[in-house]
């Protein structure tokens, strides 16, 4: 037998129904009569492709934002760094307006045309802030529960502080950030202010 054959297998006949032809594999080829139980997994085809995000001209590190989303939307807040996938690291300053040092979709944001200088800023910690796992959160320890937890269902849970490292990271940041803001005259009570739309207001009229 030909190797040629032999890599082809067994070759499929032709019947004639009617007027027509039809090509009749070999009953080795045909499809199984009987299926698999449970259905074998297969890695799911991925074809969108991602694209590094392109920031907006207008969000510079060191210019104010102002947040429309979230738990300090009409927040000012001045922009730190851009990370990656559209997401940007913000702060208040915290003595400032109580903005902490957090990610913000840049979305949910209008830059305006005010801008404060980052000079003095400690880069290290700049970066270790921007780091994947630094604001993950902590995983709960459940296990079986004791008596001390059975009798404690009823209370109220105790509210969450901040570590110690994220408060002296914020401290950090501030430190130079403020003595930047205070150089300039009515910085702090426009960063302190909130901003909202009133009756009558034009957004697309104002001048960011």
């Amino acid at each position: 037998m030909p190797a040629s054959a032999a890599a082809t297998g067994p070759a499929a006949s032709k019947k004639k129904f009617g007027k027509g032809e039809r090509v009749v594999p070999h009953h080795t080829q045909k499809a199984k009569k009987w299926y698999p139980v449970e259905d074998e997994s297969q890695p799911k085809k991925v074809r969108k492709t991602v694209h590094p995000a392109k920031p907006r001209p207008s969000l510079q590190p060191g210019a104010i934002l102002i947040l429309l989303a979230g738990r300090f939307r009409g927040k000012r807040v001045v922009l730190l760094k851009h990370l990656p996938q559209g997401v940007l690291l913000v702060t208040g300053p915290f003595k400032v307006n109580g903005v902490p040092l957090r990610r913000v979709n840049a979305r949910y944001v209008i830059a305006t045309s005010a801008k404060v200088d980052l000079k003095g800023i400690d880069q290290k910690t700049v970066e270790k802030v921007a780091g994947e796992g630094y604001f993950a959160r902590e995983k709960s320890k459940k296990g079986k529960q004791g008596e001390e937890e059975f009798f404690k269902q009823g209370e109220k849970p105790e509210k969450k502080k901040p570590s110690s490292t994220r408060a002296s990271d914020q401290k950090a940041v501030d430190k130079a950030l403020l003595t930047n803001i205070k150089k300039e005259p009515y910085l702090i009570s426009y960063l302190g202010s909130t901003f909202s739309l009133r009756k009558g207001d034009r957004p697309h009229e104002m001048k960011w």
